[in-house]
C-alpha cells in the first residue's frame, strides 16, 4: 500500500478482519451477512464501527434524498462489502461520490465472492489503487 495512502494501518485492520470473516463464513453467501459479520469482527478489535449511517444529499439548498454507505469505521474510513464476479468503474465511481458526500478520504471496497478476498481501495483525490 502506498505511504501516503490515508488512514492506512486502519484499513489494514479492516482488511486483516474482512479476511476472517472470508475464511471463517467461506464465499457464497450474501453481502449483507459479510457486513454483518464485519461489523462483530471490527468491534471485538475494538473498533467504532457505524452501519448504515444516513447522510442527507443536497442540491441546490434542496434536500433530494439520503446516501447510506454500508459501513464507517472509527468515523475515517467507508467500507461497503460487495459479493459481485468482479468491481466495475461504477463500484469505484459510487465510491468517490460517498467520499465526497461524506467527507471522508478513504473507502474500501470489499468482495467476499471468492476464496481470496478482493480488495479496492478508493482515495477521494481521485485515485485508486488495487490490492
Amino acid at each position: 500500500m502506498p505511504l501516503d495512502t490515508p488512514h492506512a494501518e486502519l484499513s489494514g485492520d479492516i482488511i486483516g478482519c474482512a479476511m476472517t470473516v472470508l475464511n471463517t463464513l467461506r464465499p457464497g453467501l450474501d453481502e449483507k451477512l459479510y457486513e454483518n459479520a464485519l461489523v462483530l469482527e471490527l468491534r471485538a478489535r475494538g473498533h467504532t464501527v457505524e452501519q448504515q449511517r444516513q447522510f442527507p444529499v443536497r442540491y441546490r439548498d434542496t434536500l433530494i434524498g439520503t446516501l447510506i454507505p454500508d459501513l464507517i469505521v472509527n468515523d475515517k474510513v467507508i467500507v461497503d462489502t460487495k459479493v459481485v464476479t468482479a468491481f466495475t468503474d461504477t463500484h469505484t465511481a459510487q465510491m468517490l461520490g460517498y467520499l465526497a458526500i461524506t467527507g471522508h478520504s478513504l473507502s474500501l471496497l470489499l468482495n467476499f465472492k471468492y476464496a481470496k478476498l478482493d480488495i479496492r481501495r478508493v482515495v477521494h483525490s481521485g485515485r485508486e489503487s488495487h490490492a
